[in-house]
């Protein structure tokens, strides 16, 4: 007896009840920040559920106003930037050369990076902040970036070594042969081919950049610094009592990353799956 899904044992009605009602339960905090940005206070309070009477932008203007969003949209466009450059940067040539050695100690290195990845920030978070402060670099947005790549550096590295190794390593042994020096080799002949495994490391290095407010809020801590999930924070402790200027805010905070996530989330399935289909 061939196996059936668990949808094909359900009654066709059911299944798509069961759909409808996941869609509903995921899609109802959009309906509700979207609606309520676009509503008075008293008519949250008198109508919570309802569509809005009026789609007057006044609450996004004075949230823009007051929170000071620009400011903080420009410091989180440095920040998620230049992470996924750095990030890029470092772990496709680590993983490119931790992938191309055999022996015991790229091995152990890689297990190393392995490991990271089910390290919690909680662990590191006080040495952190104290090397950071003695060092003098803290609450700036370099420092905000040397953290976020860091801690995501595991990931990235095991990403960027599985999809190395489906690459034939005939394609370096030729580049050799013809004069071609390792570093030449990599970012001429391998580099290109990590097209796909490199738009998926850039996608969710963004987006845990951008939606980072763990290591945002040890880290900067000054208004200068502080990028959009940080500032939201303080906006809703400062004015928790005007909800609607609230939800205006957090729509304009996770707008950008959406719009940015639609236009790239098939690349991360496709970096997901290319060097299995490789291999």
């Amino acid at each position: 007896m061939k196996n059936r899904s668990f949808r094909s044992m359900l009654p066709k009605w059911v299944a798509n009840a069961l759909i409808s009602l996941v869609v509903i339960i995921f899609a109802s905090p959009f309906y509700l920040a979207f609606t309520y940005s676009f509503k008075s206070n008293e008519e949250i309070a008198s109508s919570p559920l309802s569509w809005p009477r009026s789609f007057s932008l006044a609450n996004y203007v004075k949230a823009i106003e007051v929170s000071d969003f620009f400011h903080s949209l420009g410091n989180s466009l440095f920040v998620t930037v230049f992470t996924v450059l750095f990030s890029i940067l470092i772990c496709s040539m680590a993983g490119y050369v931790i992938a191309r050695n055999k022996n015991r100690f790229y091995r152990i290195l890689s297990y190393l990076f392995q490991a990271s990845i089910f390290l919690p920030f909680q662990i590191i978070m006080f040495p952190l902040y104290k090397l950071l402060k003695d060092t003098r670099i803290l609450n700036t947005l370099p420092s905000l970036v040397l953290v976020l790549a860091g801690i995501q550096l595991g990931l990235n590295i095991f990403l960027y070594i599985g999809y190395i190794k489906s690459i034939p390593i005939s394609l370096e042994e030729a580049a050799h042969i013809d004069g071609c020096s390792r570093f030449r080799t990599f970012w001429q002949i391998i580099f290109p081919l990590l097209k796909p495994i490199t738009m998926t490391v850039g996608a969710l290095t963004a987006l845990g950049t951008w939606n980072d407010f763990i290591v945002s809020v040890i880290i900067a801590q000054k208004p200068a610094v502080r990028t959009l999930p940080l500032m939201q924070y303080y906006f809703i402790g400062q004015y928790n009592l005007e909800v609607n200027l609230a939800f205006a805010f957090a729509v304009l905070m996770v707008l950008p990353i959406m719009i940015f996530y639609f236009f790239v989330q098939r690349y991360i399935v496709e970096g997901f799956t290319g060097g299995a289909v490789k291999g």
